[in-house]
């Protein structure tokens, strides 16, 4: 049984004991209660479900296709947020510099949420890890559809390290093996084909410059 299957039927059981004693109690009118079939009590409790599994990264892989008809807009606003403003950043490598139109995840929900259940990023887009302390940490690909390049970079806009072709909806964590202060996202083998180096300097205004 899937978990939309049983949330389904709890709610579905729930809703029907309510409908009965709804009908039983006078101060409940005809038009209250018509409100409140049994559709609409399931559609807007299971959505409500939904909103607080996505919003708590529940992940769960597969689920998106359990969901019927009704309920699919729904899902779709939750799990495909539209991108913040983009911003400029460049990478400065031995070939020439190379443009990106990033997003800029500062908060601690945008760093949570970053690109899962995006199903495609264009090539020169990418989205940026603002963790405002230059800290060692662990990034991975849960609920995420695209392979990725993951270029960890230190508060001087070095980079670090780079984790190429990331598998897709992996929980393997990804170190960073030192103290960054960022982390950049592209599309996977991105690097490879632009020439993109460990070593490499990222202009950026989030890091300091030289």
């Amino acid at each position: 049984m899937t978990i939309f299957t049983f949330a389904r039927d709890r709610v579905a059981s729930w809703g029907a004991a309510f409908l009965r004693d709804a009908s039983v109690h006078s101060r409940f009118s005809v038009a209250f209660r018509g409100r409140f079939n049994a559709r609409n009590l399931v559609r807007h409790s299971i959505a409500a479900c939904l909103m607080m599994l996505a919003a708590c990264g529940a992940g769960v892989l597969g689920f998106a296709d359990s969901i019927p008809s009704f309920l699919q807009p729904v899902w779709a606003q939750t799990a495909t947020p539209q991108p913040t403003t983009l911003e400029k950043l460049v990478i400065v490598t031995a070939d020439g510099p190379k443009t990106f139109q990033v997003e800029v995840m500062r908060t601690m929900e945008e760093r949570a949420r970053g690109l899962m259940f995006r199903r495609y990023l264009p090539r020169d887009r990418g989205m940026l890890f603002d963790f405002a302390v230059e800290a060692p940490v662990a990034m991975w690909m849960k609920d995420t559809f695209i392979p990725l390049d993951m270029l960890f970079i230190r508060k001087d806009g070095t980079i670090s390290q780079i984790a190429d072709n990331t598998e897709p909806h992996s929980t393997r964590t990804i170190p960073s093996n030192e103290p960054v202060y960022s982390v950049l996202e592209i599309n996977g083998g991105a690097a490879s084909a632009l020439g993109i180096k460990a070593g490499d300097k990222v202009a950026h205004p989030l890091f300091t410059k030289p």
